[in-house]
């Protein structure tokens, strides 16, 4: 398990176990279940209902132990706390996982209070409960979750359309947390989260305060239109929410690409009035409309990068 991450919006990433089973649409093309398969000869072993989940080794559950104990120098180097994506491989709230191993993440999550511990999670209806019962096992009954919250755990739901986010955004906000949010990759259609946000002038608590959105990335992966990620973008900066645009993933819109297509052909995407992508390649700069939007070029993740209209966003929202 790395000990350090490329993610953009953490320092660390730990793996308590590795495996999950698809729960919707944004799981269609998973990067952890690929990794799984390429690394056990083809097969994804860990993944799938009844598939067994696999436990890290003890050299990997002691790297946190060892972050914790460098805290002083990192926030002297960097001014602020380290940040720890757990289960980047896996889902803390899984059903298939044994509660004894929820048990144990949620006791070194109490004994690295110098960390941000960012739980995200596809199973966000599980969360109040699974915590229940893993902080009275880890605590014998001395205090309840409700009332005594973590103050290193922020809590993350995935929702990819509206759909999505209006079914599990009031469960993430019910379970209290030092912070709740949401990451929305790949972003699959509008979303309207005005109900959702956290306006700068309420406590912290109340609402969502950290939005984190991107495309889709990885062989398969399905456009997103520009406007889509605009929207998130001016709908966090009205509410004064802390906004992170991760990245275009493998399509990016013309001005993005402008510099770094193949341009001898190209593959492009156009979303139709019902809704629905269409692909064609086309060759020859010819027939290429860098300002021909709601087309996106496929540029491939590292090319189409990470800037929104000429901007990179990467807001993180503070401690209380």
């Amino acid at each position: 398990m790395s000990e350090n991450t490329k993610i953009e919006w953490a320092d660390h990433t730990f793996n308590p176990w590795e495996g999950c089973t698809k729960v919707g649409p944004g799981c269609d093309h998973c990067y952890a279940e690929t990794r799984n398969a390429r690394f056990a000869g083809g097969t994804a072993v860990n993944w799938g209902p009844g598939a067994p989940r696999r436990r890290t080794s003890a050299a990997n559950w002691r790297k946190p132990l060892a972050w914790n104990a460098a805290a002083a120098d990192f926030m002297a180097a960097h001014g602020r706390r380290q940040r720890v994506f757990c289960a980047s491989l896996a889902d803390v709230f899984d059903n298939a996982v044994d509660p004894q191993w929820r048990f144990d993440l949620m006791r070194l999550i109490e004994q690295t209070p110098a960390l941000d511990w960012l739980l995200l999670t596809k199973r966000i209806g599980n969360a109040a409960a699974m915590l229940d019962q893993a902080l009275l096992a880890i605590n014998h009954g001395r205090w309840n979750w409700r009332d005594n919250t973590f103050p290193n755990v922020w809590l993350g739901a995935t929702v990819v359309d509206q759909v999505e986010a209006d079914r599990d955004i009031p469960k993430l906000l019910a379970v209290p947390a030092a912070h709740r949010f949401l990451s929305i990759e790949p972003l699959l259609g509008e979303l309207d989260l005005s109900l959702f946000l956290h306006d700068a002038h309420l406590p912290v608590g109340q609402s969502v305060d950290w939005v984190i959105a991107g495309g889709e990335s990885g062989p398969g992966a399905r456009p997103m239109h520009p406007d889509w990620v605009r929207d998130l973008r001016d709908q966090c900066a009205a509410a004064a929410v802390p906004f992170l645009f991760k990245q275009w993933g493998e399509w990016t819109p013309g001005e993005c690409a402008e510099n770094t297509l193949d341009m001898r052909t190209v593959e492009v995407a156009d979303l139709s009035l019902n809704g629905e992508w269409q692909y064609q390649t086309i060759a020859g700069n010819s027939e290429f409309h860098r300002d021909d939007e709601p087309s996106v070029y496929r540029a491939g993740k590292r090319a189409a990068g990470r800037m929104l209209d000429g901007v990179q966003h990467d807001g993180f929202p503070s401690m209380p």
